[in-house]
């Protein structure tokens, strides 16, 4: 079966790229299209919408050339190796076989003929590249003029009258609009069968427009309540019908609108922009509620007062109904002809409205950092971002409305909305990473604050911020077209050196590499579990030869994934040389611990969980890597020793290849103590050890006579060396044991000391006393005497 599936696999394989082989690019169609693009681009008079369409094909036929310049790439490279192949013969004097010369030929006509198309589909290829580019720079160009173009000024007491009686003018116009669709006969005709559903559904949408967000308050707050784990996933979760509901009733509303037919073509337009602008406010509602809570109990993300909490609710709303307002404003003046003096009035008087509520929530955000805080902590950089935010949006509040009074009221709107809009993303992208923390530790079963050092939701979070990023230009200008042509570059990608790189080849490279990781994983699993305890090997070597697969399993899944991914070996071996110079001076130490490790892991001399002691440190070995390793000392302290000491160094190893070894118990007996009965009574502590060898037998030495003392040693061969501390302490209570039963005296150190002039310490008390007492004096604190001290005895 499976034999058979790929037969059909390589069968059809082989056919659609036959297929694709026979389809050629209609030149034709194309270069009409292209002659079309050049004449438009040369007269510059052509609409937005007519490059944009003409853009838009230009780019599909670019994908075809795209796809037409890799087709016979593969079969090309197999005739060049070919060609290369007949061209490596050695050289000699004699004639060419003509059977190589027929080849030659031959294969050189069949590369001249597939490399045609690949020509030509490069060609058209360039063509098209180029004519996109020239419709960008218009566009831009345009733009940029409209953006920077100055109209009438909003400051002109002549432009108010135009601005006043913009509004009522379109509002009669919607109302004619109105009067003139209800009294013809057809819509009366219906009205009896219209009305009643058009009544019933905006009914219920206006009951969910009105109730819904506080029926989503309302269950927020118990579910909070009831909940224990998961208190923010379940408080989102429900917060979403906030938005739900009451874009569900405004969808209700318009149908409502639209089945009863009493709008024309531009009322309908004008009701689809109230529609956007109510849920521009619903929107601007749901993350008041998130920043700002309601109750003392939730702070937010912002930390706010409650007063300020309430303040912020309020001026969100209000921002959202600013927006609302641009959509409601723009609608309006579709209804009517309307000038550019009084659209200037009334744009610049909604610019100074949202700059003044700008003003007052970058003032709300701005003081919200508390002085006392850590710089590194990471609520004081979320505060402090907050800040940064606060205070800009204050300068756009102070510039925007000085550009809308000077006449550029584009310009003007750009900036004010796109901020108020920017704002709305960086909230909700926010509240997603929040999500995201919370989702993270209701699926571990933790705390959402002790989850703000872990990694996963943090990478996710960057994610999230990174796929906001194209919103964030769309809001700002720039087109979709903009999106799709980065894209475009993207995935043609880039040239390094004669090599170029795709993201597929990013892809490719990733998959492989990370099936080498798991495969090299799966490996040392296998061997350190299943294979290698069952050999004869210690725990050391084992432990070499697994860490030794994951090195070699790593750099040849890396070699691989580079090579899949089409990544020029010969390239990167000239930037590894020219590297050389640098690895010889720069890096020489960390080759050299390097190459330590290496040697350490083949050489083994020292392994895992031996007892070692290199220079001052002494302890086990917990792990060796390729620069350095870990020691754990008898404090339960990590000491990490490069593994060029290691190789070069002096290393003591207390248990390579066992771990019998040897202890030395010294002890000393006062003078006059028999020494005979004092070896006896050690020799039986030595031999009643349980850690003791008998085979070797313990010994005791009668090192000599020190200076209090008669000096005996214990030596003995442990069972196990890392008893060592162990083994003495047990020893010596054993010997002071039986040293009190045998009255057995320990000696203790003792000395004399000797005075000389003692006068010098105290003349006049000395002399009072005893005039005639002599200069030196001894004072003895036992029977010995010094025989090279003077004076006489006291």
């Amino acid at each position: 079966m499976i034999r058979f599936a790929l037969l059909i696999a390589v069968f059809w394989t082989a056919l659609t790229g036959a297929v694709h082989a026979q389809d050629e690019p209609d030149y034709d169609a194309w270069s009409t299209l292209a002659i079309r693009a050049e004449m438009a681009l040369e007269a510059g008079r052509a609409s937005d919408y007519i490059f944009e369409d003409m853009r838009a094909e230009i780019a599909l036929w670019r994908d075809i050339f795209a796809n037409a310049d890799g087709a016979q790439a593969d079969r090309l490279a197999t005739i060049q190796a070919q060609l290369d192949a007949l061209s490596a013969l050695p050289d000699t004097e004699l004639p060419e076989d003509e059977r190589i010369t027929a080849r030659r030929i031959f294969l050189e006509d069949q590369q001249a003929r597939l490399q045609a198309p690949v020509s030509l589909a490069s060609e058209a290829y360039a063509r098209a590249n180029g004519l996109i580019g020239e419709i960008d720079i218009l566009f831009r160009t345009r733009q940029l003029d409209a953006r920077t173009k100055r109209g009438p000024t909003p400051l002109n007491p002549a432009n108010w009258g135009a601005g006043a009686t913009q509004i009522p003018a379109a509002l009669r116009q919607l109302n004619s609009e109105f009067t003139n669709k209800i009294k013809a006969d057809v819509w009366q005709q219906n009205a009896g069968s219209v009305l009643p559903v058009a009544g019933l559904l905006s009914l219920l949408g206006f009951v969910l427009v009105l109730r819904g967000q506080r029926w989503t308050l309302r269950l927020q707050r118990g579910a909070t309540a009831v909940t224990r784990r998961g208190k923010g996933v379940a408080r989102f979760v429900v917060s979403l019908g906030q938005i739900l509901l009451p874009a569900f009733g405004l969808m209700l509303l318009f149908a409502g609108i639209i089945y009863a037919n009493v709008l024309d073509f531009r009322g309908v337009a004008f009701a689809e922009s109230i529609f956007s602008g109510a849920l521009v406010v619903v929107l601007a509602r749901w993350l008041a509620y998130h920043f700002c809570p309601v109750g003392p109990e939730l702070s937010g993300p912002l930390s706010l007062t409650e007063v300020a909490r309430k303040q912020g609710r309020l001026l969100v709303i209000a921002l959202g109904w600013v927006l609302a307002l641009r959509d409601i404003g723009m609608g309006l003046f579709q209804l009517t002809s309307a000038t550019a003096e009084g659209e200037s009035v009334l744009t610049f008087l909604l610019h100074v409205f949202a700059a003044f509520l700008l003003f007052r929530l970058g003032g709300l955000l701005a003081p919200t950092l508390e002085e006392d805080q850590d710089v590194h902590d990471a609520t004081s950089f979320r505060q402090r971002l907050t800040r940064v935010v606060g205070r800009s949006i204050q300068i756009v509040a102070v510039v925007a409305p000085l550009i809308s009074a000077a006449g550029y009221i584009s310009g003007a709107s750009l900036i004010l909305y796109a901020t108020i809009m920017s704002l709305g993303l960086f909230g909700i992208v926010g509240l997603l990473m929040v999500l995201v923390f919370d989702v993270y530790a209701l699926a571990l079963g933790n705390d959402p604050e002790n989850n703000t050092t872990a990694l996963t939701p943090v990478l996710i979070s960057f994610g999230l911020a990174f796929f906001a990023m194209p919103v964030l230009m769309l809001i700002w200008g720039a087109r979709v077209s903009d999106l799709t042509e980065v894209w475009a570059w993207f995935r043609e990608g880039f040239s390094l050196g004669d090599t170029k790189i795709s993201p597929t080849d990013f892809l490719t490279f990733l998959l492989v590499f990370a099936a080498g990781y798991v495969l090299t994983r799966l490996i040392q699993s296998a061997l350190k579990s299943t294979i290698l305890p069952r050999t004869k090997l210690d725990l050391g070597g084992r432990n070499a030869i697994v860490s030794g697969v994951g090195y070699i399993g790593i750099f040849i899944a890396s070699l691989v994934a580079i090579t899949m991914a089409g990544i020029d070996l010969s390239n990167i071996a000239l930037v590894a040389g020219a590297l050389s110079v640098g690895i010889g001076f720069g890096l020489q130490n960390i080759v050299s611990n390097f190459v330590s490790g290496i040697i350490l892991l083949i050489e083994r001399p020292i392994s895992q969980g031996d007892w070692i002691e290199v220079g001052s440190q002494m302890g086990y070995v917990r792990d060796i890597s390729v620069r350095s390793t870990r020691i754990e000392t008898f404090d339960r302290t990590d000491v990490i020793v490069p593994n060029s000491d290691l190789v070069s160094g002096l290393v003591t190893n207390w248990t390579r290849g066992n771990s019998v070894g040897r202890v030395i118990v010294p002890v000393g007996v006062a003078y006059g103590t028999n020494t005979d009965r004092v070896a006896q009574i050690l020799q039986e502590i030595a031999e009643s050890h349980p850690m003791v060898l008998l085979n070797p037998a313990p010994s005791v030495v009668f090192q000599g006579f020190g200076a209090d003392s008669l000096d005996f040693e214990i030596r003995a061969i442990l069972r196990d060396v890392n008893w060592v501390l162990s083994v003495k302490s047990e020893m010596n209570h054993a010997i002071a044991r039986r040293f009190t039963e045998e009255n057995i005296e320990i000696p203790f150190a003792q000395r004399d000391i000797w005075l000389r002039n003692p006068e010098a310490l105290s003349p006049k008390t000395a002399l009072s006393a005893n005039p005639a007492a002599p200069k030196t004096s001894q004072i003895d604190d036992h029977n010995d005497a010094d025989p090279d001290a003077e004076g006489d005895e006291p």
